[in-house]
């Protein structure tokens, strides 16, 4: 076994139990011998030395090719015995040399105008859309869900989440509200059955926009969103209620303060929005290697301080924020459950390598949501300091009288709180 990695996995590993196959056939073991107990195999020696190089894109590349294979255990055991680890003792100093350079470049990698945004949201929501139906709730969320009780499904545990953020927009009948990322639809919907708001979503996903319109014209509403293909800057207009979920992942570090401003040119002088983003609880660091090339290209885990340095250079006023804990890691192993039971229909519509790289990225993302600081921020925001109640208890009190799902026969109904 190479010298490098062993002295890097003998450093990191020091709970658990690791078997490690070097390409001679040479066994090795690492951690105190207790649970869990996982084993890998590595089939040549170039992807030994990239793993001591550069370990963070070394694993993910391996097992999407497969000459990294996990003998014992799953790969989410081995990603989570190793980011157990690393939370208490990170990488040694001399395996970080990539990390930091990563980290420096940043503001280059963020970088996204809008015609390199588009290339990267197409990347990654334009594949066949019938991978989502492998593994995501029926109305297509695709973020993080809000189990507000113990033992709910995935699909309640979306409508929750949908209900959760129609609480703390307050909507009134008839509201201007625009959707930032609006995905397949599915909140733009909720909102429109709700409140009878009058919905238009934006997203830059061809693929998006098209199932987004068929649901629309399927669910015959009197007042149904609309939804253009259109780049958040290039909206204009007046909403009364701005909202974006699971998209300012891809906004890039250098455009905080457009998007910020984006909104408050947007928004009605007593318009509310709701930002809905993963963030980290730590500083500020660079993406994942291998989700920034396979995944997410262009994507990036805020601090909450880089969003709030971004709010306060617009003028808007933050009104409320939430901190949602492990909500994320429960849905992500929803979504894996659900990748694995469906993974033969998978391999037949996008090939065994896809799915490796797929199973990888699901398996990455939970384990980094219970091992690495990451959680989900819920940032209200307005443009006037009277613009909510000045308590936040109207939230649960318009939450608790919304329905969980609302079927097209459903009347819609006002959420305001009584303003």
């Amino acid at each position: 076994m190479l010298k490098p990695l062993s002295l890097i996995l003998s450093s990191v590993v020091r709970r658990g139990n690791l078997t490690f196959v070097d390409p001679d056939g040479a066994v090795h073991h690492f951690g105190d011998g207790n649970d869990p107990a996982v084993r890998i195999e590595i089939a040549d020696r170039r992807l030994e030395w990239h793993l001591a190089l550069d370990p963070e894109m070394a694993a993910g590349e391996g097992y999407m090719s497969g000459r990294l294979r996990v003998t014992q255990g799953t790969i989410y055991d081995f990603i989570a015995l190793m980011m157990g680890n690393l939370a208490d003792r990170p990488f040694p100093a001399y395996a970080q040399v990539l990390a930091k350079l990563r980290g420096w470049v940043r503001p280059i990698a963020q970088f996204n105008p809008a015609r390199r945004a588009t290339r990267n949201v197409r990347h990654h929501y334009d594949i066949d859309p019938r991978i989502y139906d492998l593994f995501l709730d029926p109305d297509r969320q695709y973020s993080c869900a809000y189990f507000s009780e113990p033992g709910m499904s995935l699909a309640d545990a979306q409508a929750a989440k949908k209900r959760h953020i129609a609480a703390k927009l307050s909507l009134i009948p008839g509201q201007r509200v625009l959707d930032i990322g609006s995905g397949w639809g599915g909140l733009a919907l909720y909102l429109a059955r709700a409140a009878n708001a009058d919905v238009t979503g934006v997203t830059l996903s061809e693929e998006q926009i098209r199932i987004a319109r068929e649901r629309t014209q399927s669910a015959r509403l009197a007042n149904p969103p609309r939804f253009e293909l259109r780049d958040y800057r290039k909206v204009e207009g007046t909403f009364d209620r701005i909202v974006s979920v699971g998209m300012f992942e891809h906004v890039g570090l250098p455009h905080y303060k457009t998007f910020f401003a984006t909104m408050a040119r947007l928004l009605a002088p007593n318009g509310v929005g709701l930002l809905h983003t993963i963030g980290r609880t730590d500083k500020p660091a660079a993406t994942n290697p291998f989700i920034a090339r396979y995944i997410f290209p262009g994507g990036y885990i805020p601090a909450l301080s880089e969003i709030m340095t971004a709010v306060e250079a617009t003028g808007l006023i933050v009104c409320d924020v939430e901190v949602l804990r492990l909500h994320y890691a429960e849905t992500l192993l929803a979504w894996r459950r659900r990748f694995l039971a469906n993974r033969p229909a998978a391999v037949g519509i996008a090939g065994e390598e896809f799915c490796r790289m797929w199973e990888f990225y699901l398996a990455g993302a939970e384990a980094s949501f219970r091992f690495q600081n990451f959680v989900v921020f819920q940032i209200q925001l307005a443009r006037r300091i009277d613009a909510t109640p000045v308590t936040r208890d109207y939230m649960a009190v318009v939450e608790r009288a919304l329905p969980l799902v609302m079927g097209d026969g459903d009347r819609p109904k006002g959420i305001a709180a009584g303003r």
